[in-house]
């Protein structure tokens, strides 16, 4: 086995329940400082914030570049996973808002750390697959369980993404959350049949 093969396999291993916590644990330090304070954010107060030590840190995220990569995945895949259960839970059109509302909070916490993903993200089948995983998102919430679609003929996933990410460049920082919320109205207005 060579040297990158024995990294990938360990990186594909379950944790240990407790490195497991404690890497959670650093995530979510990671990701508060990191939309705080950008990427200027300490490691250290990281680490000290997530109650270990930096050199536990370091040993999982040798780098800050793939801390702040971990945090971008593990939040997209949250807010991918939110997507089955608010279709369960509300209404077609309002388990479409609140997702929006929650993928526009996601990108405005992202805008500290937006020109380290432009360093990290620079593989393109890793763009494209999460690009997929949010549209993915939004076709299960524009037809729950199978049924009939909740948008109007010819409205593609895909472009309400990309009608999102306009939204979140023009509005998603915390002073324009309220223009973010009323163009997220007005977009719902042209979705839903």
């Amino acid at each position: 086995m060579t040297g990158d093969e024995g990294d990938t396999a360990r990186a594909r291993r379950p944790l240990r329940s407790d490195a497991q916590r404690n890497e959670d644990r650093v995530l979510a330090a990671a990701a508060a400082a990191f939309a705080r304070e950008g990427v200027a954010a300490s490691v250290k107060d990281i680490a000290q914030a997530a109650g270990v030590g930096v050199g536990t840190l370091y040993r999982r995220f040798p780098s800050k570049e793939l801390l702040i990569a971990a945090i971008y995945r593990l939040e997209v895949q949250r807010l991918c996973e939110a997507a089955p259960d608010l279709a369960a839970t509300e209404p077609p059109v309002d388990a479409l808002r609140t997702w929006m509302e929650r993928f526009i909070d996601f990108m405005a916490t992202k805008q500290g750390m937006a020109e380290a993903l432009r360093v990290v993200l620079t593989d393109d089948s890793e763009k494209l697959q999460t690009r997929a995983m949010l549209a993915g998102a939004i076709d299960h919430l524009l037809t729950p369980a199978g049924g009939p679609s909740a948008a109007r003929p010819g409205i593609e996933a895909q472009d309400i993404l990309m009608a999102l990410g306009g939204i979140s460049l023009m509005a998603g920082n915390e002073d324009q959350r309220e223009l973010a919320t009323r163009l997220i109205d007005m977009l719902l207005h042209g979705i839903v049949a």
